[in-house]
């Protein structure tokens, strides 16, 4: 099977999605970029993630073009191919419509901040206005809010994209993003919100900077 490799990690980051909540049904995309031969594998449209195999998985260039694979590519193609193209140090990216993260998206002012010390690798969280979903608009509005800094944001109305180094970094992100997002929910509907202060965030951010660089 060509793009063998790439394939088989992205239908087992789909799974493992599913598995942990994050996506339901045929909602939610995962890529994965391979630098060697310049391609993308994406989860395709429309395609029930339960009994998808790896050649199932599309594969797209850098700018979307469908190359190879018996299904349409997800029509969220241009939002993680933009992002791909934006972010050279980035391999993966993980969009779902995580119920928590959803939620937390709406409103006004509402980037989410750390609630826990292993949340900080992760912020800021940032918060992407509404767009209609698998436009270009909605695609270069998630690159330039992930910016170069970013691993994940809020979109509104619509769910979270979050991105990493490679397939578990992009997961961790995603996993963590959503428990940002669950924990400061119950915390401010309990009335005790308080995230961690911004010089602790800045910290924790540094410390775990370090310790990966390692």
């Amino acid at each position: 099977m060509k793009y063998e490799r790439i394939r088989k990690i992205v239908l087992e980051a789909i799974q493992q999605a599913v598995a942990q909540g994050l996506v339901h049904g045929t909602s939610g995309n995962i890529a994965l970029r391979d630098d060697d031969e310049d391609v993308v594998a994406i989860t395709p449209s429309g395609i029930s993630y339960t009994h998808m195999t790896a050649e199932d998985i599309a594969i797209v260039d850098l700018n979307g073009k469908w190359l190879d694979g018996p299904y349409k590519p997800s029509s969220e193609t241009p939002m993680h191919t933009a992002v791909l193209r934006a972010r050279p140090d980035i391999k993966a990216t993980v969009h779902t419509h995580a119920m928590f993260a959803t939620i937390m998206a709406m409103g006004e002012d509402n980037e989410l901040r750390p609630i826990t010390p292993p949340q900080c690798e992760f912020t800021p969280v940032r918060i992407v206005p509404f767009t209609m979903p698998g436009s270009n608009d909605v695609a270069a509005k998630v690159a330039e809010a992930i910016g170069s800094d970013g691993r994940s944001v809020l979109i509104k109305n619509h769910g979270m994209f979050s991105c990493g180094k490679d397939m578990k970094a992009a997961l961790a992100a995603a996993t963590y993003t959503e428990e940002m997002a669950v924990t400061t929910f119950y915390a401010k509907l309990l009335g005790n919100y308080e995230p961690m202060p911004k010089e602790a965030e800045a910290a924790m951010k540094a410390l775990i900077a370090a310790d990966q660089a390692v």
